[in-house]
């Protein structure tokens, strides 16, 4: 069944540290050390919307320049699978990971081969939904999340399922993206997370555990690493300044200032030197737009410097 797949940022991108590591599963195939993950970071495109809309070569070959030799791809803007590919392949760039963005009339089939032109090993998505009704504001965007019941959150389950078999058989790995809004606990106690991780199976979805979502939440990554050992294999990397309390719904009032990487208050040494243990494979820095205090490209450097810092 086809879906559309509405995030949060669709509507808001212009609006014991080795003791503990050591008792996770180590569950991938070629487990990374930490200095390794830190050395050699990726970064979401996601980071470069707007940039990547003007000029698709220029902002690529910037990347490239900072350091980065891996992104994360959100969307072809505009260009084919393969004029992509060949801008990646200009600026000496790897897509090791693609984010799907599903929209009636094209297959999940058809974005899978896209990923796959692009020399992509996952296909990753964050929320499916099937809307009742047209999404044309954020307001809608946010009157169906706060419509969502676990009936709900256990029907995209049975999709991610059916989505990441679909990806095995074309030879990718999907993974799930979330966002803050998963951590939403219902009456019985149990959260949105908490149902999506036990009713998909976990020879098929894997995690691209968002740290920043998660700790805006509540939630903290080395907690969800030791719950769900051998789920996870990839990173976002962010930062912001702390919150008063933790929050689980979009809307007003519910983003944070972001930060630059090493300018919030996640403590990210700790919780990468716990990622390979957890079957962590690769990080991408994330910048979550519209920015006022920094542009992408220094939130991107100051996201890359740090990590460097912290090999």
């Amino acid at each position: 069944m086809l879906m559309n797949s509405f995030t949060r940022r669709t509507f808001l991108k212009n609006g014991s540290l080795a003791a503990g590591s050591m008792a996770l599963l180590a569950s991938s195939p070629q487990p990374l050390h930490a200095e390794s993950l830190a050395k050699a970071p990726g970064i979401q495109l996601y980071t470069f919307w707007k940039e990547l809309a003007e000029d698709v070569p220029g902002t690529l070959a910037k990347i490239s320049a900072i350091g980065y030799k891996s992104v994360e791809s959100a969307g072809l803007i505009g260009k084919t699978a393969a004029e992509f590919r060949k801008a990646l392949d200009d600026a000496g760039l790897k897509c090791p990971s693609s984010h799907l963005f599903l929209s009636p009339g094209v297959t999940p089939q058809q974005y899978f081969e896209s990923i796959k032109a692009l020399g992509s090993e996952y296909a990753v998505s964050s929320v499916l939904l099937k809307p009742a009704g047209p999404i044309k504001s954020s307001d809608d965007y946010f009157k169906m999340i706060a419509a969502l019941t676990p009936d709900d959150f256990k029907k995209m389950a049975a999709e991610l399922n059916t989505m990441a078999a679909q990806a095995k058989s074309v030879g990718l790995q999907f993974a799930y993206h979330n966002h803050n809004i998963e951590f939403h606990k219902w009456s019985d106690g149990a959260t949105s997370y908490e149902i999506l991780m036990s009713e998909t199976d976990p020879s098929l979805v894997k995690i691209e555990l968002d740290c920043g979502w998660a700790d805006l939440a509540g939630q903290q990554p080395l907690e969800l690493f030791r719950k769900y050992p051998g789920r996870f294999r990839m990173l976002h990397i962010k930062d912001f300044a702390p919150m008063a309390h933790p929050v689980v719904s979009p809307g007003p009032g519910s983003t944070p200032e972001w930060a630059e990487l090493g300018k919030g208050h996640i403590d990210y040494r700790a919780i990468l030197a716990a990622a390979p243990a957890a079957g962590v494979e690769r990080i991408f820095v994330e910048q979550e737009p519209p920015y006022t205090r920094f542009t992408a490209f220094e939130a991107a450097k100051a996201g890359y410097d740090y990590l460097r810092s912290i090999a």
